[in-house]
């Protein structure tokens, strides 16, 4: 069994990381602190192909699988740039994959490549302000009209709204209670965010705050039937192709930021003195951080075994949903060490782990609760009854 990287895996993180070095920690703080979205950073993954990492090589993306990604979104997160950095771009890796599995010649055409090249961006409408992680109790309604579909309704936590020009939209086109299975009922659509019938409110947050969080209110939508990815009513199952993958690069991404907040720390107690000697010198200090690294393994090794069962098409949604978990948790943790370790000057944004400190958390609420996860491999895994 082979644990290293393959050749083009070191080639893609040693890419990444060198194109990462043109935005330093001056650049993050600033668009943290203006809560301005990064569009050099943008700009940049799109010059160098990394937008289009995972979409098919006959639009301009780069056909790689979900271990690339991860090794692409590990890198960038570790290179000083956190959650703002993971956010600018990962939705491009995992929520138009429904498209890339399901769309039409045209759609995919119409719909990715302005992906790819970066030309324009798209946000993920799922969660709702009622449902939350109960999907199937969606209250967003598509009603069959002429020439395609009328929506209304309401999601919440959409990332980069107020930048998107696109939105990848869950409805409901059937009721539930005319449902025979909860799951029956949705459909998916991928069409403009029109912002005379879409209102997007951004919701002021604890960290991440160059990329947008928001509260949007759809009124009298219409979307044209042709922006309707597969058939009516199978969009829960098709909101799936994105679910493991979307576990697989957050967690490789949030193992990124607890890399880079171990190095910050290891680095700063091999320099801080108190008492004549180095606080690095001392267990308390050493033990800790010593844990982090070992947590830090361990979650990177569950990422990679799930993001190479999915790309052999093998089950893989307990080891994807067991890397979120330990990757946020270890992000978490090295953050909150590290802060530790500054002591005083860990509150002060001058050495960034505070930021990193407030990024850290989100890895543990999102894009899934731990409990949610737990729930998950007692009932898939363990054979254990369905709590909920």
């Amino acid at each position: 069994m082979d644990f290293s990287l393959s050749e083009e895996q070191h080639a893609i993180r040693d890419a990444i990381k060198k194109l990462c070095q043109d935005f330093d920690d001056e650049y993050w703080t600033q668009k943290d602190r203006d809560a301005e979205f990064p569009h050099e950073f943008h700009r940049a993954m799109a010059e160098g192909g990394w937008l289009g990492i995972t979409m098919p090589d006959d639009l301009g993306g780069a056909g790689l699988g979900v271990t690339e990604a991860a090794v692409m979104m590990n890198a960038v997160a570790s290179s000083g740039g956190g959650a703002a950095a993971m956010s600018t771009i990962q939705i491009n890796l995992f929520a138009p994959h429904p498209v890339v599995v399901l769309g039409t010649p045209e759609q995919r055409k119409r719909m990715l490549e302005p992906l790819i090249d970066g030309s324009e961006k798209t946000c993920f409408g799922v969660t709702e302000p009622d449902a939350g992680l109960n999907t199937t109790r969606i209250k967003t309604r598509a009603e069959k009209t002429a020439g395609g579909y009328l929506v209304n309704g309401a999601k919440i936590w959409t990332s980069t709204a107020q930048e998107a020009d696109n939105i990848l939209l869950l409805t409901r086109t059937t009721p539930i209670e005319e449902c025979e299975k909860p799951t029956d009922g949705m459909t998916i659509f991928f069409t403009r965010l029109d912002r005379d019938k879409i209102t997007v409110n951004r919701i002021p947050k604890m960290g991440r705050a160059a990329v947008d969080s928001n509260a949007i209110f759809i009124e009298d939508l219409f979307v044209p039937e042709q922006d309707r990815i597969g058939e009516e009513g199978k969009g829960f199952y098709y909101i799936l192709h994105s679910i493991n993958p979307e576990r697989v690069i957050v967690a490789a991404g949030a193992i990124g930021i607890a890399q880079d907040a171990l190095s910050r720390a290891t680095n700063y107690a091999r320099e801080r003195e108190v008492f004549g000697r180095m606080i690095g010198q001392n267990q308390s200090i050493q033990h800790p951080l010593a844990e982090n690294w070992v947590q830090i393994e361990s979650a990177w090794l569950i990422t990679m075994k799930a993001a190479s069962l999915y790309d052999s098409g093998e089950p893989c949604g307990a080891h994807a949903n067991a890397a979120k978990l330990l990757g946020g948790r270890a992000a978490f943790d090295a953050a909150t060490q590290a802060v530790m370790t500054h002591g005083g000057m860990g509150y002060a944004r001058e050495y960034q782990v505070e930021r990193l400190f407030r990024e850290a958390i989100l890895q543990r609420l999102a894009p899934v609760s731990e409990q949610l996860v737990l729930c998950f491999i007692a009932e898939k895994v363990l054979d254990l009854p369905k709590s909920y």
